[in-house]
This record gives C-alpha cells, structure tokens and sequence, in this order.
C-alpha cells in the first residue's frame, strides 16, 4: 500500500466539470501545504477550466544549516555556497514521494499530459527533479525561485524533451540567488528544452504580477 504524503487539495471548479487537470506544486524550507493555497483564487483561471491543485507538506527532517532543526524540508541543506552540495539520497526519495502524487492523480482520471509539476525554492529542486526524469508526457514544469540541485542530462527522459519549463525569479533574492535560476536556464536551453525565464523586483517571494503570469501559463499548458 503506497503511503502518501498529506496534501492540501483546492479544486477550480466553477463549472463543477469532472476534474480533467492537476497541478502538484510544492512549497519551499519550513513551510507547508498551505503556503500557496491562496493563489489559486488569484490566478485568473477561466471559469470553463477544472483543476485540482494538489500542495504536499514536506516530511519533518533535520536541517543542518538550520543547527539540526527538525523542520518541514524536501531534503536536508547541508551548506550555502553557490556549488553547494547537495543532499542527492533525499532529494530522489522526496521525488519519488511526488512522482507517487502523480500516479495517484492519474488514477483519479487525469492524463499525465495534463499535470503540472510547480515548486518554489526547496521544492522547485525537486519539482526540476521529478518532471525531467519522468516517464510519461507531462504538462509542464513550473520552477519558482530555486536552482537545478542533480542537473544529469543522462537521467532525464526523452518524452519530456520539449516539455514547457517557466523559471521565475527575484531579482533581489538574498535565499538563492538569481545566478543560480540563470543557471538552470541556461543548462536546460543548453540541452534543448523549451524555456521561458523571467526575473521580477523582489526577493525570495511571488508578486503579485508573478502570479497573474502564472495563472496565464498554467490555462495556456493546460
């Protein structure tokens, strides 16, 4: 019996249509399921369109940056330099976690090729992890403030080759830095996917601008 990881789940429904689309988004360091749970009414999704976004809460883990904290983390943050090296064993294992969401989603009906895999800061490293190895055909990739942690070309699939990639990031982030996001972008562009990069005034944070672009390229991936 597969065990899940607990989620938060707000259905868009306003046309209480059977729900064809998913968007699993996963929330950064010491947050929790219900960080971005109040996007969703400000996206702007269309009234036609029926999607249940799917927050996971991380496990409970020590931090080492953090003094051992035991905190909500995808996987441990051993040090933060710019080539900081990274907890790879935890990383896959939380990937693993979320690759079982989608499963479970599309056993309740929805086409690979219509979930969305988000994440921001922490969680965009796995979301970049789950979405680039997987082995059906998904809808996107959605990378938010964070940075490409195992970037192995050999590992990742070729059906998701043209997959969209959209990597926001703030141009004032003190957490990770820009350099880091521009990185990701320019390895994948490198590589051949399909990617829209774009900075915003902030810091380690979404904007309000931010999300409307967002909600525009979810109904436009979707």
């Amino acid at each position: 019996m597969t065990q899940y990881l607990d989620c938060v789940i707000v259905e868009h429904n306003p046309s209480n249509k059977t729900i064809d689309k998913s968007v699993i988004w996963l929330h950064g360091l010491g947050a929790n399921g219900h960080d971005f749970e109040p996007v969703v009414p400000e996206l702007g999704l269309g009234s036609e369109m029926a999607v249940r976004f799917v927050f996971p809460h991380a496990p409970q883990i020590p931090v080492t940056i953090n003094g051992g904290m035991v905190m909500p983390a995808w996987y441990d943050i051993l040090e933060m330099s710019l080539n900081r090296k990274v907890d790879v064993e935890q990383i896959q294992k939380s990937a693993e976690a979320i690759k079982d969401l989608i499963q479970r989603e599309i056993e309740r009906g929805v086409n690979p090729e219509n979930i969305v895999i988000a994440g921001f800061s922490q969680g965009g490293a796995i979301a970049y992890q789950v979405a680039l190895t997987y082995p059906q055909r998904l809808a996107g990739l959605m990378a938010l403030s964070t940075y490409l942690a195992i970037d192995e070309p050999s590992t990742y699939t070729a059906i998701n080759k043209d997959l969209p990639i959209k990597i926001d990031h703030g141009t004032q982030d003190p957490v990770v830095p820009v350099v880091l996001g521009q990185m990701a972008n320019d390895s994948l562009t490198k590589q051949g996917y399909q990617v829209e990069f774009n900075t915003y005034p902030m810091a380690h944070q979404v904007c309000l601008p931010q999300i409307k672009a967002i909600g525009q390229w979810l109904t436009k991936v979707l």
